[in-house]
């Protein structure tokens, strides 16, 4: 079977990089035709561990190519699937559906009977039908059930494990009305079978809902955790003990309760909020999803006010300098799209606070500090850029972990004591926004984490 990929972004590579490893043949396609030159040599633009020596496979064993001839490949499909970009629409939440619809015209003058058009980006309720639609106006030819179908076979990628996702999918969503559709994509998910992986076949509009409404529901855990989090410092808990306590209880789960500054990255900020506009579109508001919304939102604001307050309690924020330790909104991506960094840092520039960072992907030297102080809104040129965690503290009022990249679960802790300045009367600055260490273990350093209540108060030497 022959599947085009039109979209070699996030998902459209990692989608076709996989289906080749499964055996099928794949050709991505993209209007970058700097970007398929790079991906014709194996080079990739993105970062997801793993995904360049599996397109690399791919290309070797010939069953994974790169075009821009859109025509050419969706006319010898059997498989065409949208993997294009959806993003939030400024103003209103709504999702863009700009690069869908375009795909789908594209895709409608160059298809043959018979093919199954795929909507593999995260699409609202109705967009599959409206792909549909367009075809039909745009070649009267051909007949819907007969000729084309269209279905929705959302993905579930996380960044960071995309390829162990797809590859051992907890499930499969395929949604269609059509038995030859039905037949054709469950043989494309056959080499799962072995596995075990349950495969959910459902109309079209459920499988699209089905998406955000998963991505709305662990951004809910993830807004719950860190509301939670400021209560337990107030009553003198301790937030990670308390998720371990509701995450073994099976109807609750343990993932997505880690507390942190507050979600970010290219899936649910955007799916929230257009979850939340098609909702509204149908009179029928989730306030859950809008509270989650705002509180995400808050919390970013927040967190910096909080590094600015402990810097007040040691002497105001004036003149000092502030270590920050991740610029990535999770660990194994280079994505910054929503990082809580992003909120972060030009609050601390705003109360003249000035800021070196240091991440495994975006540090001193790196070439992918290229171009990114305009990506970063202009803020990324008024910062200094650490070549490693130590210098970035060198000479530094505190330090502040943003993301929890391995690298810095094992920090030298005698290091951090030289490295920072110590104010007379206080101890060396670690504000942990990660949990990533053990209160017991901070001895001598003035630690700040997330949800632990009064243990993390020992600001001043006795």
């Amino acid at each position: 079977m022959r599947i085009a990929m039109v979209g070699s972004g996030y998902v459209g590579l990692v989608s076709g990089a996989c289906f080749a490893e499964f055996g099928f043949d794949v050709v991505n396609i993209d209007l970058d035709k700097d970007k398929i030159h790079s991906l014709k040599q194996g080079k990739i633009p993105i970062y997801e561990p793993g995904l360049d020596s599996l397109v690399q496979q791919g290309l070797a064993k010939g069953r994974l190519t790169f075009t821009t001839d859109l025509a050419n490949a969706v006319s010898n499909a059997k498989v065409v699937m949208i993997a294009v970009g959806t993003p939030a629409q400024r103003g209103n939440g709504d999702a863009d559906l700009t690069h869908v619809f375009q795909a789908a015209e594209q895709i409608a003058q160059a298809l043959t009977p018979y093919t199954v058009v795929v909507t593999k980006s995260t699409v609202p309720v109705g967009t599959s039908r409206q792909v549909a639609k367009i075809i039909q106006r745009l070649r009267p030819d051909l007949k819907e059930g007969v000729d084309f179908d269209v279905a929705s076979n959302p993905e579930f990628l996380r960044e960071g494990s995309a390829i162990n996702d797809f590859m051992r999918p907890d499930r499969v969503v395929i949604g269609t009305n059509s038995t030859k559709a039905n037949q054709v994509l469950s043989q494309l998910y056959r080499p799962l079978y072995l596995i075990e992986t349950p495969i959910v076949f459902t109309n079209i509009e459920t499988a699209e809902l089905i998406k955000y409404a998963a991505n709305g529901f662990l951004a809910m855990k993830i807004a719950f955790i860190n509301q939670l989090a400021d209560l337990c410092e107030k009553v003198n808990a301790d937030v990670q003990e308390l998720a371990k306590g509701i995450g073994l209880d099976g109807r609750i789960g343990r993932k997505f309760l880690n507390v942190g500054p507050g979600y970010g990255g290219s899936c649910f900020p955007k799916d929230t909020l257009a979850l939340s506009k098609t909702a509204h579109d149908h009179q029928t508001p989730l306030t859950l999803i809008d509270a989650v919304i705002h509180a995400n939102d808050a919390r970013k604001y927040r967190m910096a006010e909080r590094i600015i307050e402990i810097l007040k309690q040691r002497g105001g924020p004036q003149e000092r300098r502030i270590a920050v330790l991740g610029l990535t909104f999770k660990p194994n991506t280079d994505d910054l799209r929503d990082a809580a960094s992003l909120v972060i840092i030009p609050a601390l520039l705003k109360a003249g606070i000035k800021v070196c960072i240091y991440d495994p992907l975006y540090y001193a030297g790196s070439n992918r500090l290229q171009g990114l102080p305009e990506a970063l809104g202009g803020f990324g040129a008024k910062v200094e850029w650490a070549a490693d965690p130590y210098h970035a503290m060198e000479q530094a009022d505190g330090a502040v972990i943003l993301t929890e990249w391995n690298e810095f679960r094992a920090l030298d802790l005698a290091k951090i004591k030289v490295s920072l300045k110590t104010p007379l009367g206080h101890l060396p600055l670690l504000i942990d926004f990660r949990n990533i260490y053990k209160t017991f273990e901070m001895d001598g350093i003035d630690y700040h984490s997330l949800g632990r209540g009064s243990i993390d108060k020992m600001s001043k030497v006795d």
